[in-house]
């Protein structure tokens, strides 16, 4: 698979070039395009603007049937003013509701025949309704192409012939048959939280498949053979409505400005607007990762790499082999990988991609330890078959296995210290339990760095932000922290965020928790990990975060929002003091 779609081209440009552009079909929703009919009293058409003749007409469902220009009011549609776009469609179709309704292609219009062959670019410029309901909301059409791959004999989701719609979590899909391929391909944003006009582009070079919101394309699609949209004979185009086995299924809620759809892979620069995406996060392409002295060394911390394996190897590529090359270098002591080490435990080529890419540690002799995520786990214990006690037979500091073999615990020296990590398998955190204490118990001189997936999670509240035990974490705190003193840090991923506390333990020392991880931020994570700067002779602890895969972007790109090589903030860049002799003296 090729790079990530570089920052030039994932920005739309300043300027555009949109009077040169022949659209196949073209839809604003605006009170000024209505053919004919009053869409506030359920009924009329909306014009296509190619010129093409590819119409839309309003279709009521009431009381659970398709009743297509019925007299009587829809409650569900409506024309606002919006700051941003002027005047727009607002759609609610509430379950509840007498009557709800969508649009859809004429009968007559071309465009239901037309399969894409020579590729396609497919715009819509979209709000989410505020706030977004995960149950009401989920699976929700923006576009879909009528019809299922199982009346075309395809596998895959055999139940979508072609969609953009909005999953659960929030976040835009593109599943579509392409014209001749025998199964469906699936492209993805990231999870979207924010309060924003959308501009979601899908572009197909036949090639590929890309899809960008407001200029960012989050993951690109690994599978090939992507010419064209299967089409089914006779059947059209849904706008506000999804399908499911050829039926129709989730309505739209929200706000629609415009649908463009091209026959032909666009630039950025015919795109339809540049919106740019709200900055969420801070961050800087200045300064770089060094030693400040001789007596320095790091600690690094990979967060959830799932998405990134899954979509965006290349990122975790760069993180791992960074590590390896900057493990002499800057005198990283130990790398940890934080667990779900692929997105998908029933996915092969997942597994094989993050062990080839892991397996570049074991060739440089560059020490690391690891523990699994909920991502990780199956009936087949597929997770210890990759990563288990027999990848790391030969690795003297690793120094043993929990029963279950999920959970390990490692000795390594670095600095004036020798430390203890120790992983504890989120799954069998109980019945790994006797065993992790005897660890403990067994090396209560040791300064001990505890890894698990599950213990903190980020609580949002609209004046505050703290960080919160989970269920497996109050046990961890319970059990293994507050009896050990050793214990002087946690690391986990798991839940979205990054952020992290200082806790006393019943001893009135301080244990540092960390809370790492990206994978719901652009592109899966953008190749940011978490590194630990130990400074001992300045009684310090200089926590960064940084993007080896941004520095490689960097050598050949300019860079732009979000590329950044550091992330800087309070929950991303920060200092902790550390009285390294007062707080490890354990005896």
């Amino acid at each position: 698979m090729r790079p990530a779609m570089s920052p030039k081209r994932q920005e739309a440009g300043s300027q555009h070039d949109v009077g040169t552009v022949q659209a196949a079909a073209h839809w604003r929703f605006c009170s000024d395009h209505v053919l004919d009919g009053a869409l506030e009293a359920g009924e009329g058409r909306i014009a296509d603007l190619s010129g093409n003749g590819n119409h839309l007409e309003w279709v009521q469902v009431l009381g659970g049937r398709d009743v297509h220009q019925e007299a009587g009011t829809s409650p569900c549609l409506t024309w606002v003013h919006d700051q941003e776009h002027g005047e727009v469609l607002n759609m609610l179709n509430d379950e509840s509701a007498a009557a709800r309704g969508y649009f859809r292609t004429l009968a007559s219009a071309p465009i239901n025949q037309h399969t894409f062959e020579h590729g396609y670019t497919i715009e819509a410029i979209v709000k989410l309704p505020v706030p977004f309901d995960e149950e009401q909301h989920s699976w929700m059409g923006v576009l879909t192409r009528q019809g299922a791959g199982a009346e075309l004999g395809r596998q895959g989701e055999r139940e979508l012939l072609a969609t953009l719609s909005v999953s659960n979590c929030m976040e835009y899909q593109w599943v579509h048959h392409p014209y001749a391929a025998m199964s469906s391909a699936t492209s993805w944003s990231r999870y979207l939280k924010d309060e924003e006009w959308h501009h979601v582009v899908i572009v197909n070079d036949t090639n590929e498949t890309l899809l960008y919101v407001n200029g960012i394309c989050d993951f690109a699609c690994l599978q090939q053979d992507l010419k064209g949209i299967a089409a089914v004979p006779g059947k059209g185009w849904n706008i506000g409505a999804s399908e499911w086995k050829g039926e129709l299924d989730s309505l739209f809620s929200g706000r629609l400005s415009e649908i463009r759809i091209t026959d032909r892979a666009l630039s950025s620069t015919q795109w339809l607007t540049s919106m740019k995406p709200l900055r969420r996060l801070e961050g800087t392409n200045e300064g770089e990762v060094t030693r400040r002295s001789s007596d320095q060394y790091y600690f690094a911390f990979i967060p959830d790499p799932q998405k990134l394996v899954y979509l965006n190897p290349h990122m975790f590529n760069a993180q791992i082999e960074w590590v390896k090359q900057k493990h002499e270098e800057l005198n990283i002591a130990m790398t940890a990988l934080l667990g779900d080490v692929v997105d998908h435990s029933d996915a092969k080529d997942e597994w094989e991609r993050a062990s080839l890419a892991i397996a570049k540690l074991d060739q440089a002799n560059t020490p690391y330890v690891m523990t699994a995520g909920n991502h990780d786990y199956d009936e087949a214990d597929t997770y210890l078959g990759y990563f288990g006690p027999a990848r790391f037979i030969d690795k003297a500091y690793v120094q043993g296995h929990s029963p279950s073999c999920y959970s390990s615990y490692s000795i390594m020296e670095a600095g004036s210290y020798t430390y203890l990590w120790l992983m504890a398998d989120m799954k069998h955190l109980h019945t790994d339990l006797a065993w992790l204490r005897d660890v403990l118990n067994q090396h209560r001189a040791l300064p001990t760095i505890l890894i698990s997936h599950d213990i903190l999670y980020k609580r949002e509240q609209p004046s505050s932000k703290s960080l919160v035990q989970s269920e497996l974490g109050s046990v961890i705190w319970e059990e293994l922290i507050a009896p050990y003193k050793q214990v002087f840090m946690t690391v986990n991923g798991h839940y979205d965020g990054s952020g992290y506390q200082v806790r006393a333990n019943p001893d009135g020392h301080d244990v540092i928790q960390l809370l790492v991880n990206y994978q719901d931020s652009y592109r899966g994570g953008n190749g940011w990990l978490r590194l630990a700067e130990m400074d001992e002779e300045h009684q310090c602890i200089r926590f960064c975060t940084y993007s080896p895969w941004v520095e490689r972007l960097a050598l050949t790109e300019e860079l732009e929002y979000p590329d950044y090589r550091f992330l800087i903030g309070e929950d991303h860049r920060f200092t902790i003091p550390m009285n390294f002799k007062e707080r490890f003296n354990l005896l």
